[in-house]
């Protein structure tokens, strides 16, 4: 069966639908199991996410951090690296932030803190990413066994900062003081007010604008600049883009500077737009998400984009099931669970008969079509 019959949104948009699909309707049957209907927990997860608009913000709240991490493996994949270290890298970028906010905040105004903030979270995260990279370009150590290594190393460091450095003389949690509030990002509900739309307040900030700002520059980084052709050129083929004149070192680098940076600005959604402050394990667990967003998303800023809707979604929508029927929010845990097994290891589970089936039903007449379109052409 040739592939180049079948279009491109059979597999880029319709498989990860059904793949999502299915993903839902083996929950129904744990939601069954479990005694509550699917029907009454699926009501109560979408009205819980996009219902009411506190509950809308929250949803988009989750799916900026989701932005981030996807597009930071996204970026990756496209030079045929798996960064699975998004989470220590989040993490450090996040030191960056806190440090910023932490010292300038309380000196300087917020046009100066925020800007400088945002350049620290992604020089911290690119920087956390550099030695991954050098070891993966110049001594062949693999990036996949390097970047998990260095998330256990960001989190046992900001452990020790948090606890014996940052951490004020009058507490014992593992947090540092308060930010000034020149330092906080704006909360969209704030943001919206000022142009006479009022809206419930939530954790929403203006972090969400510039997660959509970094898709479009990765579209058109990887699909528009000649960097990003090398880096296409490089995942597709390391030896040929080689031969072509394509540093294969350079390339490697820059590509996971780029990665680290992106989820370096993690912490400027969480730190800087809610928070407040820098805690231990405010990462929790996105970094690793952010790698299902990107299979789901096909490593495409629009699908991750959908795909981290997806994943805010499932976290507002399961803490909204929890509140209303008492289930344990493990629950929802397996609900990621299985829309990331169906979309990641299964993704191509149903590919082929999805194939036959398109070729069944509009081969014939494409192929049709074509012969009187070369009939007409030839009398």
């Amino acid at each position: 069966m040739s592939q180049a019959k079948v279009p491109a949104w059979v597999t880029v948009g319709l498989l990860p639908a059904i793949n999502v699909f299915v993903a839902f309707l083996v929950s129904a049957f744990l939601f069954m199991y479990i005694g509550v209907s699917p029907v009454e927990a699926a009501k109560t997860m979408w009205i819980g996410a996009f219902g009411y608009a506190e509950g809308f913000g929250y949803t988009l709240y989750y799916a900026t951090g989701f932005i981030f991490t996807g597009l930071a493996v996204a970026v990756a994949f496209h030079a045929n690296l798996f960064n699975i270290g998004g989470e220590g890298q989040a993490y450090v970028g996040g030191l960056g932030i806190g440090l910023v906010c932490l010292t300038l905040g309380e000196y300087a105004p917020w046009f100066i803190t925020i800007p400088v903030a945002l350049l620290a979270g992604g020089l911290f995260g690119a920087a956390w990413a550099f030695i991954p990279a050098y070891l993966q370009a110049k001594r062949g150590s693999h990036i996949v066994i390097t970047t998990i290594m260095f998330n256990f190393i960001g989190s046992a460091l900001m452990a020790y900062l948090l606890v014996n450095i940052l951490k004020p003389d009058n507490t014992m949690a593992a947090e540092s003081r308060v930010f000034a509030v020149s330092s906080w990002l704006p909360k969209m509900h704030e943001v919206l007010a000022v142009f006479g739309m009022q809206v419930s307040p939530s954790p929403l900030n203006i972090s969400f604008i510039f997660a959509l700002l970094c898709c479009v520059f990765v579209w058109l980084f990887i699909w528009h600049t000649r960097w990003g052709y090398a880096i296409r050129s490089i995942g597709s083929n390391a030896t040929a883009a080689s031969y072509a004149g394509i540093s294969y070192v350079k390339v490697i680098v820059v590509t996971m500077l780029i990665s680290g940076m992106l989820a370096g600005f993690f912490g400027l959604n969480v730190l800087q737009g809610e928070l407040h402050q820098v805690k231990l394990g405010f990462v929790e667990g996105f970094g690793f998400t952010g790698i299902a967003v990107a299979l789901m998303g096909r490593n495409h800023p629009i699908g991750i984009l959908l795909a981290s809707l997806l994943f805010g979604f499932l976290y507002q929508g399961g803490a909204e099931l929890s509140f209303e029927y008492g289930i344990d929010r493990n629950i929802v845990v397996v609900l990621q669970g299985l829309v990331i097994l169906f979309s990641g290891a299964l993704e191509y589970m149903f590919k082929p008969s999805l194939e036959r089936t398109y070729l069944k039903l509009f081969g014939s007449k494409k192929s049709s079509n074509n012969m009187d379109k070369s009939k007409e052409g030839a009398a």
